[in-house]
């Protein structure tokens, strides 16, 4: 199908298309197909449609918007330099060059007007629904009458792809049951994935499939020239109730001779392509060069957003003299921990879980910015606000999400919620099914983004759920995974410490590991050092030690058993806790060889779980009393000792000679 080109909107399109197809071109890398079949939609909402201010990116009130279809990011590029977003036309030619603004896939922190990190299919729209319910609920926490202070839409770009994943049916059913009525999600409708057409591998019927989600739906037949239905699309969207979906109908790799196939997805264009687009288009100005035309229109439409911003800011000075205390929620990177501690003394016994559920309800109450949400486990997890009530379309002031079981949706919103700002979101599960989060988690950490993940029933004291319940790999996997702090308390008082560090915690996401089994309150943990990662819990006599014991959480007062046992055979060992390794690792050398001293080279890592993690503080002579197989069902102390997790057992594994009687 030919395009009118007599159009200056279309011009602007097409801009688009050949800046996108000339960074690619020049890279001999990237994804063409979308980026051409896209543009239309990316020029109508950001041109037409969306509300933002190059000026200031992190406008907490502009239009989100997230490209799902990570690997159309050579398009977002084009977009946001049109729109004055602080890239440079040398930027744009070191597309995907290392040390780039210009990465392969979109990089929040990175690029300026980058709302979130995409690639991994469908997070993109798992984190769409978590900004979308992070606009209602502060809205329904911090608007008054008369400041409209978060008032605002959340738009995502994805494909076939994206709607192919599972991760993207947890999502739509998220929005939908809280009738998110700003979510509007653009469907680049094509026909074609990177394995050839799409009827290779569904045949699904995406309108009856949102439909019966609840959310609105809206078809585009002509998405590679109409741009008057894309923008009337998104203007009824922006007035239903329901999330919407509009599908738009495109030809991926429009203008080439492959178009419509799935040989223009992901190969980089050669120069006979780029003849045909240059012919198909009309197009005469040479590579990365644009008409003035071109200019003025795009700096006609960023013009045209600014009163809307400004009128903003003008309410907003008028809001903080009125409500300083909400302006200053609003605006915070950090909990209130002051004052923040645990009931509980030396010598009881409670299970870490339910000192976390203790905590929560003291920071909730001094930080309305904080809500928590489960997967269908929160009496399990103890993760549940008792203060407040459950979100919900006709309650979005609500800080308790109801996810259902839907692990990785729910870690995708969580991070979503974050990327939002003015709040700070949790989600839990149990500890082994935060594999189900994973690919989340790890977006977090490449955003730096500080999302809090609480994995409860952290060990083989699960007992009787069995090794499908009982974690093994998962903390050294957490741990083996770049910016993340994984913290395991090993009772009430680190529990206190683990979430002052989490509090001050901006830059990361953090796994926080609990227990369901009650463990003993230690007095030397009271003023723990959570925050430097591991310390010394109990030293040896006159501090010189024979040997170091490790060991994080419910195996650290194993340790200081062990301690009291190896003493009445002559042994000195100094206690090391070790609740987040990650936090260790960035100590100082000097204070990481205080807590181990590198002369001292007969240590004990003990840990329920795989032994990997421990051998880079043990060293080659040291020992790991860990778990490297599957657990097991049974009661839950017999299945500890069924692996060896008793003092007897422990020091039978040292097989140590008494020195003295």
């Amino acid at each position: 199908m030919k395009l009118f080109m007599n159009n200056q909107d279309m011009t602007a399109v097409n801009a688009l298309r050949m800046l996108s197809s000339d960074m690619i071109h020049r890279a001999q890398s990237g994804h063409p197909g979308v980026a051409l079949d896209a543009a239309p939609m990316m020029y109508t909402l950001y041109e037409k449609v969306m509300s933002f201010n190059p000026e200031d990116p992190q406008w907490m009130n502009r239009d989100r918007f997230v490209l799902s279809s990570g690997h159309a990011s050579a398009l977002l590029y084009s977009v946001l330099y049109f729109n004055h977003f602080g890239l440079t036309i040398q930027g744009l030619k070191d597309f995907r060059q290392l040390g780039s603004r210009t990465p392969g896939h979109p990089e929040y922190g990175v690029t300026p007007g980058v709302d979130a990190t995409t690639g991994p299919l469908s997070q993109g729209i798992g984190m769409a629904v978590g900004m979308a319910m992070a606009e209602k609920h502060l809205a329904a926490l911090y608007n008054r009458p008369g400041y409209s202070v978060i008032n605002h839409y959340t738009y995502t770009l994805l494909g076939d792809g994206d709607l192919m994943e599972g991760l993207s049916e947890e999502a739509i059913n998220i929005a939908s049951q809280h009738q998110l009525n700003k979510l509007i999600v653009l469907y680049d409708s094509n026909d074609v994935s990177l394995d050839g057409p799409l009827s290779y591998s569904t045949h699904e019927n995406v309108r009856q499939r949102f439909e019966a989600a609840g959310w609105d739906y809206q078809v585009v037949q002509n998405g590679d020239g109409d741009l008057s239905a894309i923008q009337d699309a998104l203007r009824n969207a922006q007035h239903s109730a329901k999330p919407s979906l509009i599908e738009v109908k495109t030809t991926i790799g429009i203008g080439t001779k492959e178009a419509g196939t799935n040989k223009i997805h992901g190969a980089a264009l050669t120069d006979d392509q780029i003849q045909q687009l240059r012919s198909y288009y009309h197009w005469t100005d040479a590579p990365f060069v644009f008409a003035n035309a071109i200019y003025e229109r795009f700096d006609r439409a960023v013009d045209s957003k600014l009163s809307r911003y400004q009128k903003w800011q003008t309410m907003m000075a008028e809001y903080q003299k009125a409500y300083p205390n909400e302006y200053r929620q609003l605006y915070s990177n950090y909990l209130d921990t002051e004052g923040l501690q645990t009931k509980y003394h030396v010598g009881d016994e409670v299970a870490t879980r339910n000192v976390c559920a203790e905590i929560l309800e003291e920071l909730a109450d001094k930080n309305p910015q904080l809500w928590t949400g489960s997967a269908d486990l929160s009496s399990s997890t103890k993760t549940n606000l008792k203060a407040t009530e459950r979100f919900a379309a006709d309650n979005p002031a609500g800080r308790n999400v109801y996810f259902g079981v839907r692990e990785f949706g729910m870690a995708a919103a969580t991070n979503g919620m974050n990327l939002h700002g003015g709040n700070r979101a949790i989600c839990s599960t149990f500890f082994t099914f935060t594999d189900y989060m994973r690919s989340a988690i790890r977006s977090a950490a490449l955003m730096h983004l500080p999302s809090i993940f609480v994995g409860s029933h952290d060990s083989i004291a699960v007992g009787e759920d069995g090794p499908t319940h009982e974690p093994i790999e998962q903390l050294a996997s957490y741990r083996a995974m770049p910016n993340v702090n994984v913290i395991r308390p090993a009772d009430a008082n680190e529990m206190v410490a683990s979430w002052q560090v989490i509090a001050n915690t901006t830059d990361r996401p953090t796994v926080l590991v609990t227990s369901r089994q009650k463990l003993p309150v230690m007095d030397e943990t009271v003023g723990t050092l959570v925050d430097r990662g591991g310390y010394i819990l109990r030293d040896a006599k006159d501090g010189v030690p024979d040997m170091i014991l490790m060991a994080s959480g419910s195996e650290v007062h194993l340790a200081m058993a062990v301690q009291q046992r190896l003493a009445k055979i002559g042994y000195q060992a100094r206690v090391v806790s070790m609740p987040c390794m990650d936090l260790f690792k960035e100590q100082p050398q000097g204070y990481r060889d205080s807590v181990l001293p590198p002369e001292v080279t007969e240590r004990v890592a003990i840990e329920m779980g795989a032994s990997q993690s421990w051998y880079e503080f043990v060293g080659l002579d040291g020992q790991v009393c860990g778990i490297d197989s599957f657990g097991a069902s049974g009661n839950g102390a017999e299945v500890m000792k069924h692996f060896g997790f008793s003092v007897e057992q422990i020091l039978e594994k040292l097989n140590l000679t008494p020195v003295k009687a």
